[in-house]
């Protein structure tokens, strides 16, 4: 089952059947508008529970890394939903995205633990078009099973943006990452909008996996400054990327230095977004 939910501002809604605000009307293009400036948070949160104390479920605090920095969009990882470990009761994209006021979308890649774990979007803009789709695994290697989760928003330009978030396998061998990454770049072949994919690839700049990610998606670090582990990092695996990369400006790149509320540091990209 696939999770959404949005806010208006504080209103929540689910439906499993149908995206998470329906499309707008189509009208006539306008002429082209000045670019905008879109904020991008990329941040697997360890299912909100900080490495330093473990059994703990903190969402509060990855709502505060979050909320300091301001952004447009956010991806999740290990994003934990009505599980024993974090609280049976607790829906924790639903809950990340009331306590920020924006829209979410949660896309759930296993049941865990009598509940789901998957990734979640998160948004100031509507989202709609929500799908997940599943990413393959090599049969026999015991990889966990992944997905990449897709949505639209439409941007004050009138601008529409594709919003890809993944985690890919940290399992090995390699292979499953590399088909995970192939089976990305195919799906992004087929996308006619701008895309943001980010995530935690679970490998480096250098590596097959991120090098086949290039060869479509362009990085908002080059290099890229380590993002785990959280308490003195020496690894680059988290990353924004996007395409095509005429319709996107890198304006500034950053790893957020917090230390307690996960066990990876939080990536942060603004972009400026040309129109149509």
């Amino acid at each position: 089952m696939n999770y959404c939910f949005f806010l208006l501002p504080l209103l929540l809604a689910c439906s499993t059947a149908k995206p998470a605000d329906p499309a707008p009307a189509t009208s006539e293009a306008t002429p082209a508008a000045p670019a905008t400036t879109l904020r991008v948070m990329s941040y697997n949160v360890h299912h909100c529970s900080p490495p330093s104390r473990p059994g703990v479920i903190d969402v509060p605090a990855i709502v505060r890394t979050i909320r300091e920095q301001r952004p447009d969009v956010v991806m999740l990882q290990e994003i934990d939903v009505y599980t024993g470990r974090s609280g049976a009761d607790l829906h924790q994209a639903r809950e990340l995205a009331t306590q920020l006021q924006m829209h979410g979308y949660f896309g759930r890649a296993i049941p865990h633990d009598g509940g789901a774990y998957g990734v979640a979007l998160l948004s100031r803009y509507p989202l709609r078009d929500t799908l997940v789709h599943r990413l393959p695994t090599q049969a026999g290697t015991n990889g966990e099973p992944r997905i990449l989760a897709v949505a639209t928003i439409t941007l004050p330009s009138g601008q529409q943006v594709r919003l890809g978030c993944t985690h890919l396998d940290a399992q090995r061998p390699d292979v499953n990452r590399q088909l995970q990454a192939a089976e990305i770049v195919r799906l992004a072949a087929t996308e006619t909008l701008p895309f943001l994919l980010a995530g935690d690839f679970n490998a480096e700049a250098d590596s097959p996996v991120v090098q086949q990610l290039d060869s479509r998606f362009k990085r908002t670090c080059q290099p890229c400054a380590p993002t785990i582990p959280v308490v003195t990092p020496t690894k680059a695996i988290d990353f924004i990327t996007f395409a095509p990369t005429d319709r996107f400006r890198v304006v500034s790149h950053q790893v957020v230095a917090e230390t307690y509320a996960s066990d990876h540091r939080p990536v942060v990209a603004e972009l400026s977004v040309t129109t149509n």
